[in-house]
């Protein structure tokens, strides 16, 4: 099962609200497309990447426009962790490492 930490959650919020303040359409669309690109995580949990600075396999990220969704493998437990804009530098603090 796929779950959204609450941090996740917040990072979609914000996503929308800041492409929002210039396009409501395309904030909807981006935030959806976020969160589809997720449920292939159910039956190919393995299928993102291994994240460089972390060298954990059980976190890995999938990529969608200019987003770095992270994710941790818990047995069957999916749980995304964090949304980050792919230019912004990635803090691993507090991802469980």
């Amino acid at each position: 099962m796929v779950t959204w930490s609450e941090p996740a959650k917040a990072d979609l919020r914000s996503i929308h609200d800041f492409i929002a303040s210039n396009s409501p359409h395309y904030a909807k669309k981006i935030a959806q497309d976020l969160r589809e690109k997720t449920v292939i995580l159910e039956r190919l949990p393995r299928i993102g990447n291994k994240i460089p600075e972390l060298g954990n396999d059980d976190i890995r990220e999938l990529s969608l426009h200019a987003y770095r969704i992270i994710y941790q493998i818990n047995g069957q437990d999916i749980v995304v962790l964090t949304v980050v804009h792919s230019r912004r530098n990635f803090d691993a603090t507090g991802l469980g490492q």
